[in-house]
């Protein structure tokens, strides 16, 4: 499991180090193994500074070069050579002083570029690594300070990820809310703070219209199931902040629907499924066993031969997704989907392991939903999305929330003995600390 420190701090109030957390982590039961450092981009621009050209003439062997004179902050000018065919005196610029390594193995050197000396190079975007335009040098705001690290200049981000080692009994800890909660115990015990703030969904609203019914012939394998209707969605790439929390953990970005489906899974442990409204055949949401022996081809185009005992989410004809484990080729969003139908459920884990296993198909779902994922995350987490969707792909909700929960699932009740406790633990901590780490 991968928690990204940056990330958690959006939840929780929090001012140690994260080789602090790590140890405290490492303490209450969810083992880093590891810490790794990302930088936004890789050596996070060190060597580049912002300057300041003072002054810039042809040169004199040349019929497309400049030299140039640059103001980095330190009192001499610096001369450096440079082709792009924008530069001009009094610009501020991105320089890359001698020393420096651009992408992965470009070294910048002290040069002679027909028979002038240059001590360093004038950047455009591609060069830095920030973008992909090479008409040009990078142009800076004029109130950019000379001598600046690019790494400042640009805000570059930097994070540090642990990597938790977590035993099949801690799906608590495969989310960073999980993960947020548990160390908020640890922080609050011991007087370090820990407040935690999670998004509020009191905004959501359901909308006029009529919503894709549900139809739940299979309740032990879905005991519960939610599903929200949503048109007008426009499909186009995340915004940056949602990108860069994906790829901190490892996830490449695709598309901003299915972007929030990844980030509320990581956020809140949930499992969500997006379906393309168009492909919905026959006007309505099904979810039953499959026929023995039925054929059905997955999203990264296996097709598959289904089992009576795999629990299916389909439509009036066919099946479009294995419930809790992999979505269909077909009805997944693409960038002509223009309205969806978002679900939240809960799948039995004992269906979801045994189908996993059959099909050999191991996802982040289905490690979340075979360990016993939290029913009561299910209206949270499908609100929270619904909101991003709004926000981000300017969606409208259509008609009623769809939910099928027949039969509330208790929770959980452990009695516990505060004597046989301490007991074990070898020392007192009494009853008032111990409901405090509980709670």
């Amino acid at each position: 499991m991968t928690i990204s420190y940056n990330w958690l701090k959006d939840y929780l109030e929090c001012d140690l180090s994260p080789e602090a957390i790590a140890e405290a982590l490492t303490s209450i039961g969810l083992e880093v193994d590891s810490l790794e450092q990302v930088e936004e981009i890789p050596g996070g621009l060190a060597g580049v500074i912002v300057a300041e050209v003072v002054e810039c003439v042809e040169h004199p062997d040349s019929d497309h070069l400049h030299i140039t004179k640059l103001n980095t902050g330190e009192g001499d000018l610096l001369q450096v050579v440079c082709g792009a065919p924008n530069v001009a005196a009094g610009q501020k610029v991105l320089l890359a002083t001698v020393g420096t390594v651009l992408g992965e193995d470009f070294k910048i050197k002290k040069s002679k570029i027909r028979g002038v000396e240059s001590f360093g190079m004038i950047c455009a975007e591609d060069e830095l690594g920030i973008g992909e335009s090479h008409d040009g040098i990078m142009v800076l705001e004029p109130e950019a300070v000379p001598g600046t690290p690019a790494k400042d200049y640009l805000k570059l981000s930097t994070d540090t990820i642990f990597v938790i080692g977590l035993t099949p009994n801690r799906v608590d800890g495969a989310s960073h809310f999980g993960v947020a909660q548990d160390l908020a115990a640890y922080l609050q015990t011991n007087g370090l703070g820990g407040e935690l703030h999670f998004p509020s969904v009191d905004s959501f609203a359901e909308g006029d219209g009529e919503a894709v019914p549900v139809e739940v012939v299979s309740a032990d394998g879905a005991p519960r199931y939610m599903g929200i209707t949503i048109k007008d969605v426009k499909i186009v790439p995340s915004p940056e902040w949602l990108q860069k929390r994906l790829q901190a953990i490892g996830l490449r970005p695709i598309n901003n629907v299915v972007d929030i489906t990844n980030f509320i899974l990581h956020e809140t442990g949930q499992p969500l499924h997006a379906f393309d409204l168009d492909k919905i055949k026959g006007g309505k949401v099904v979810v039953r066993k499959a026929q023995e022996g039925e054929k059905f081809v997955t999203l990264d185009g296996v097709e598959r031969t289904l089992s009576s005992e795999d629990l299916m989410i389909c439509n009036a004809q066919e099946p479009m997704c294995i419930a809790g484990v992999f979505g269909g080729l077909e009805s997944g969003i693409t960038e002509g989907t223009t309205s969806m139908f978002l679900e939240s459920a809960y799948f039995n884990p004992v269906s979801v392991r045994k189908t996993s296993k059959r099909h050999t198909l191991k996802t982040d779902a289905s490690f979340r939903f075979e360990r016993g994922a939290n029913p009561s995350m299910v209206p949270y987490a499908g609100m929270r999305a619904a909101l991003l969707i709004q926000e981000l792909a300017g969606g409208t909700i259509v008609g009623k929330v769809q939910e099928f929960y027949p039969e509330k699932i208790a929770k959980k009740r452990i009695e516990l003995d505060y004597g046989r406790m301490e007991s074990l633990i070898g020392k007192a901590l009494g009853k008032e600390t111990i409901e405090g780490i509980l709670n």
